[in-house]
């Protein structure tokens, strides 16, 4: 028997069902709003791969739009919902890939079905294979033509060296043109099963009709023993720089350190400081190193969660003749933060990240994401309100305590795509002080 309960949210509540086979809907009733988002989720994406499958999942995400018995052809799948005025899309990440459609109310259950036939009848079909691997191929080429992403990939190289983390998660042309059809469904029978699926539901719905629907279509798939995520291995910094030589006019640069877990009593404190550092108009980076000094249009700092580990990064675009005077800035920046910060940062912070986070709440597309995500990934919800007190209890002392955790020089790296041979000259400024 299916079991249910349900949870408070800030503006709304959400309802929770756990079918026999273990899949889990999740429903959040929004009355103010005419649209409806549908999220499937599952536990798949590049950390449950091995290096000879990586980009695996990815690929698998593009096969369930190319067709099943009932809508053969990729544009009658994408017409179920855009043909209504709806958004249909899909997403890769390491520790998961989901599916979605945004649709006006009426027209919801379509979608539903949509999203269900996709995932239990997609043809897989060798020619769509092969056709896909093409589209995947130029994909994975134009993240290598953006400096930007490529510095990024750089980045996570040093910081998760030689593991799953640390790997492009659309994988690389080679790995994706050896993976088989036989390798696909295998995937499928493993990772696409009950208790490894989430589905989450946000809008002016009915919770009990979401659940007879997905009954219905989703209650006979099958249950299995799901392949793990392949865990964080820490290991010591042996490369800190890493340089990709590039005719640009513009050097790309990020800095990484390691961050925190999900899990970490400190992520709230980090995503405080990151809002402080480099994250706003106001922030200390874009004050210092744009405004004061004008060494780049963008710089900005971000905090990454991940199951079982994090990173912190600083990322800018520099003009290479003024390379050598911006980083010193940037850095000092990162280590003075370690001093503490003042009174009315941290109280302009603490109000930005709440407001960001009810904000976001509004759109119901980023409240079956905020469901789904956390119910999938660490079976719980946190809900708005619980989220908010934590924000709302970092103190000061919980911010510098965060940024002497994070903030050492020991563990800082440094990615950079541009003009330059000499890895060696920009090591050496690796420093804080």
């Amino acid at each position: 028997m299916a079991t249910s309960e349900t949870q408070p949210l800030v503006t709304s509540s959400f309802d929770r069902t756990v079918l026999p086979n273990g899949l889990r809907i999740l429903t959040s009733t929004i009355r103010h709003t005419n649209a409806v988002s549908i999220m499937f989720l599952f536990g798949a994406g590049s950390r449950y791969e091995t290096p000879e499958l990586a980009g695996a999942s990815h690929l698998f995400e593009h096969m369930l739009f190319k067709g099943t018995p009932t809508r053969p052809t990729p544009r009658q799948i994408s017409e179920v919902v855009e043909g209504v005025g709806g958004m249909i899309n899909a997403f890769t990440d390491r520790e998961v890939t989901g599916y979605y459609c945004r649709v006006a109310q009426p027209n919801y259950r379509e979608s539903i079905d949509l999203l269900s036939d996709m995932t239990l009848n997609s043809f897989f079909k060798d020619e769509d294979i092969a056709k896909e691997k093409q589209v995947v191929y130029e994909e994975i080429r134009a993240s290598y033509d953006s400096p930007g992403a490529r510095v990024s990939m750089l980045l996570d190289d040093l910081l998760w060296p030689d593991q799953p983390m640390g790997r492009d998660i659309a994988g690389s042309v080679e790995s994706v043109g050896a993976i088989s059809r036989e390798q696909m469904l295998e995937y499928l029978e493993t990772q696409y099963v009950g208790s490894n699926t989430v589905v989450a539901v946000a809008g002016n719905i009915e919770h009990s009709e979401v659940v007879e629907q997905i009954t219905e279509l989703l209650g006979g798939l099958h249950d299995g023993e799901i392949l793990p995520m392949y865990p964080y291995e820490p290991k010591p910094v042996t490369k800190r720089v890493s340089l990709e030589h590039r005719p640009t006019e513009q050097a790309h640069i990020a800095f990484g350190l390691e961050g925190f877990s999900s899990d970490d009593p400190d992520r709230h404190a980090l995503s405080i400081m990151s809002v402080i550092l480099g994250e706003t108009m106001s922030s200390r980076l874009f004050e210092e190193v744009r405004e004061q000094r004008g060494l780049a249009y963008d710089i900005h700092s971000g905090a990454h969660f991940f199951s079982d580990c994090g990173a912190f990064v600083v990322e800018s675009g520099i003009d290479p003749a003024r390379i050598d005077e911006a980083i010193p800035v940037i850095l000092h920046e990162l280590g003075k933060i370690r001093e503490g910060v003042t009174e009315a940062e941290w109280k302009q912070a603490l109000e930005l990240t709440k407001g960001r986070m009810m904000l976001r709440m509004e759109e119901s597309r980023a409240v079956s994401s905020f469901l789904g995500i956390q119910e999938l990934l660490k079976n719980k919800v946190e809900t708005v309100d619980e989220i908010l007190e934590k924000i709302a209890a970092v103190t000061m002392e919980d911010i510098k305590r965060a940024a002497n955790r994070v903030i050492k020089e020991e563990n800082l790296v440094l990615s950079i795509v541009g003009p330059f041979e000499d890895a060696d000259h920009f090591e050496k400024m690796l420093k804080f002080d």
